[in-house]
């Protein structure tokens, strides 16, 4: 039996799990509910070529963090750590970060840290600042998450290996790009190119829809910035509030012209991965008590999350394995959630996992997804919380999931519960 089929199995026990009655608990009110009070994003913008691209991490961050104050009209005082997922920032984005949530309005007694999970790392925040409420070491936390890929991505985003992790296979295994991995995990499984076209098509139409439906604008915080204009050399200060990386009138027929990436009889390509991009989103969370006692509104709540290894070289499958595992850790089965927002790192890996799984193709990214907006890499998984919660509302429906495949070989996943 094969690595994945052992996978495949296990996946099979845990999603039998479920206990009746979970989404009834899931909908129940108390007190010491880890609730989002505050939930917003930057515009995702194209890297190298789009308006953030001559735009810093931290200014992205200090943009989107300015914007969580004054759309929850918390005192910054009252903030007592601030979480920010972030992959490529050289030593780990640290200093940038805490100058940024001081920029932002923060007082110097706020403290900040950032953390990579690699595409995980803006979900992985999130968590981080729910554990610590409710662990009681804080009150009041912010989860984030921020990439410039303009500035920061490039082949020192990976660095080289001693002979003796080298000697293993399955360390040796990490340092194969993601585009490689997914084209042999597409061949395997025999995803075909089609399907994957018909995926990104799809994810395209959502997003040029929702987008000329204003469906966004909630969750978008404008921030100005300082933009070079390729053509004329001009700089200029231009307030950006809108993805600019969604392309009307993609189909099927448009992206079957496009050369794959990875090998020459491949699948995969520019228009059926994620885009690369940058961008920045937070989270504001307290305790349900706190919350009412602050006269803070509540978009929703944080109930679980779980994180998950699959073997490197299967990076993709990450979402199957973890979502599973949430729904046990919560009481919950896959017909109990209204929405999931899986994160297209490829359309082979989500369109994979979206089918072994048995999830309804309209209950995945109604928006669209990375594929059609982009995956600025610590940014997402923050940016997926306001997107779900803002749909959730707006459609008067309640549970959610978040998850992603991350590199390496690892899967996140969390649901929440909107209000």
């Amino acid at each position: 039996m094969g690595a994945l089929d052992r996978l495949s199995q296990l996946g099979s026990q845990i999603s039998g799990t479920a206990s009746a009655g979970g989404k009834a608990k899931l909908l129940e009110k108390n007190p010491d509910d880890i609730v989002v009070t505050a939930a917003l994003r930057t515009a995702i913008c194209k890297g190298g070529k789009g308006f953030f691209k001559d735009t810093f991490a931290a200014d992205l961050m200090a943009g989107a963090l300015k914007g969580i104050i004054e759309r929850s009209k918390i005192n910054p005082a009252l903030v007592q750590d601030i979480a920010v997922g972030t992959v490529l920032a050289p030593g780990g984005g640290a200093t940038e970060m805490r100058a940024a949530a001081l920029v932002a309005g923060f007082p110097v007694e706020t403290a900040v840290r950032t953390l990579n999970r690699q595409c995980s790392s803006g979900l992985q925040a999130c968590v981080d600042i729910a554990h610590q409420i409710r662990s009681g070491m804080i009150e009041i936390g912010i989860g984030a998450g921020v990439e410039s890929m303009s500035t920061q991505y490039g082949p020192g985003a990976v660095s080289e290996f001693s002979d003796l992790l080298e000697s293993y296979p399955e360390a040796a295994n990490c340092k194969v790009p993601m585009g490689v991995l997914s084209e042999q995990m597409a061949k395997d499984r025999n995803i075909t190119r089609a399907s994957q076209d018909a995926f990104a098509a799809a994810s395209f139409k959502k997003a040029v829809d929702a987008q000329a439906a204003g469906l966004f604008k909630e969750e978008i915080h404008p921030i100005k910035v300082k933009y070079e204009d390729p053509k004329s050399g001009e700089t200029k200060e231009i307030v950006v509030d809108r993805d600019d990386g969604i392309r009307p009138g993609v189909t099927v027929e448009s992206l079957s012209k496009i050369r794959p990436a990875f090998a020459k009889d491949g699948s995969i390509h520019a228009g059926n991965a994620s885009q690369v991009s940058d961008g920045a989103a937070a989270v504001l969370m307290m305790k349900r008590s706190t919350a009412e006692r602050l006269g803070q509104p509540i978009l929703g709540k944080f109930v679980a999350a779980s994180v998950v290894g699959v073997p490197p070289l299967l990076m993709g499958i990450g979402p199957w394995k973890a979502i599973p595992k949430v729904f046990e850790l919560t009481g919950i089965t896959k017909d109990d959630v209204d929405i999931f927002e899986i994160n297209e790192a490829f359309a082979s890996q989500c369109l994979w996992c979206a089918n072994e799984l048995g999830l309804p193709q309209e209950k995945i990214n109604p928006k669209g997804g990375a594929i059609a907006f982009g995956h600025p890499l610590g940014c997402t998984g923050a940016r997926q919380v306001s997107t779900l919660l803002y749909e959730l509302r707006r459609r008067g429906q309640k549970i959610g999931v978040t998850s992603m495949c991350v590199g390496t070989g690892m899967g996140m996943a969390a649901v929440w519960v909107a209000e």
